[in-house]
């Protein structure tokens, strides 16, 4: 990576990082207010005002500071002119709105910048539990400016997964007897997070997340020593036509291999 770009990235970190803090603060006075609510796909996934509104400052913020940038986000109806641009936006204004309209604190709004289909500087910031995750391209993962990294936990020790017990279930026995199953975790992206800063040594994701699910995430995780892959091994791209994804695996580098192949030798694959 050049100086210029490891600049620019840098620069527009701390860019999505305040504009992150500032639309988690309107959420936040949203938080336990009950919201008004509607229903999208199918009536499958509440959005909130909250959601609306965290967005709208986001967009505000965001598209004045870098008008060149593209722009993708689960509240705004897509424009394929994002597919154009080198660079975008990729936003989930509140991702865990179930968690938030539950009044539970696992929700947070995601942020990242990616260019040429790669996260460059990502941004979680969780106003309820008052914690801010960030990354920049070739740096260290922080959590509350403080360095953050993955499990050093090996194969042969218990690993904390966040897994349905329906999955885990199917995996070959030698593998579930070290694995200990974390609770649900209703925010997909704070999940990653969770992997990234080691309280757990990693999570199968379902197919059909999105980019503004996993960008941001992903690359905190890997400025924090994990890898967010494929069943192929392979990292995720970004801002293609299709933003959903299928199955995929968050863990330590050192260790996605081995989660892999326990995955392939499941009972029913």
């Amino acid at each position: 990576m050049s100086d210029s770009n490891k600049d620019r990235w840098q620069s527009d970190l701390m860019l999505i990082a305040d504009a992150a803090k500032e639309a988690g603060a309107v959420a936040f006075g949203f938080f336990n207010q009950s919201p008004e609510v509607w229903w999208k796909n199918g009536d499958r996934s509440p959005v909130s005002a909250a959601d609306f509104a965290a967005n709208k400052t986001l967009e505000t913020i965001l598209r004045k500071a870098r008008p060149d940038y593209g722009w993708l986000s689960e509240e705004t109806d897509d424009d394929a002119d994002r597919l154009g641009r080198q660079t975008v936006f990729i936003i989930d204004p509140i991702d865990g709105t179930r968690a938030f309209l539950g009044g539970q604190k696992v929700w947070c709004v995601s942020v990242a910048v990616v260019h040429c289909g790669r996260p460059v500087a990502g941004v979680l910031y969780a106003p309820a539990l008052e914690e801010l995750y960030q990354a920049v391209e070739g740096g260290v993962a922080m959590k509350n400016g403080v360095p953050l990294a993955v499990s050093v936990a090996g194969a042969e020790e218990t690993s904390r997964l966040a897994i349905g017990e329906d999955l885990l279930t199917t995996f070959p026995p030698e593998f579930r007897a070290r694995v200990t199953r974390q609770k649900y975790i209703p925010s997909l992206a704070y999940r990653i997070a969770m992997v990234a800063d080691g309280r757990l040594e990693g999570t199968f994701v379902k197919g059909n997340s999105h980019d503004w699910d996993l960008a941001a995430a992903d690359l905190i995780l890997a400025c924090a020593g994990g890898g967010l892959v494929d069943l192929d091994g392979r990292p995720v791209v970004y801002n293609s036509a299709d933003v959903t994804h299928k199955v995929l695996c968050a863990a330590p580098a050192s260790r996605i291999d081995e989660f892999l192949t326990a995955f392939a030798g499941r009972r029913d694959s």
